[in-house]
């Protein structure tokens, strides 16, 4: 999905990688496969990149907005997008199911790669931090494996 994160960047500042795509840009290669790519975007830009995604043939698949929104292609590629107000600090919040939040609190972004591109994507102790308050899957303990790795401690067992 390199050149839709290109063409991403042409509409949106702010688009990071997170969920699975995430763990394997800061690991710098693809550990394990993926159902979709989860992206946290600027919540004042989400219209203009649905707009973008539909030139591009993705289509609403999955609407639980103002939480998150997946799109789909016909040939098979999944984008789920979170939308994130962000702050003058550089700080943002997602909004949850059942009225819960997400913090994205500042730096909490970093520079990893996929397919060799670099890619901006939450930092390792901001992936923990979202693995929390639900039952883990077997990719979600693959994920924490592969930050663990990187010498990241702490997080849900």
């Amino acid at each position: 999905m390199p050149d839709v994160l290109d063409r991403l960047a042409a509409v949106t500042g702010t688009a990071w990688v997170c969920g699975g795509w995430a763990v394997d840009a800061l690991v710098g290669r693809q550990t394990r496969p993926h159902a979709d790519l989860d992206l946290a975007v600027d919540a004042a830009d989400l219209d203009a990149v649905l707009r973008l995604l539909h030139g591009l043939g993705f289509v609403p698949a999955q609407d639980w907005l103002p939480v998150r929104i997946e799109v789909a292609h016909p040939d098979g590629r999944r984008i789920d997008l979170h939308p994130v107000v962000l702050a003058a600090d550089g700080s943002g919040v997602q909004a949850g199911l059942d009225g819960a939040t997400f913090r994205y609190p500042a730096g909490c972004v970093t520079t990893g790669r996929v397919a060799g591109r670099e890619v901006h994507c939450l930092t390792a102790t901001q992936q923990l931090a979202f693995r929390h308050g639900f039952e883990l899957r077997p990719v979600d303990h693959h994920d924490l494996a592969q930050l663990r790795a990187l010498g990241t401690a702490g997080g849900p067992a």
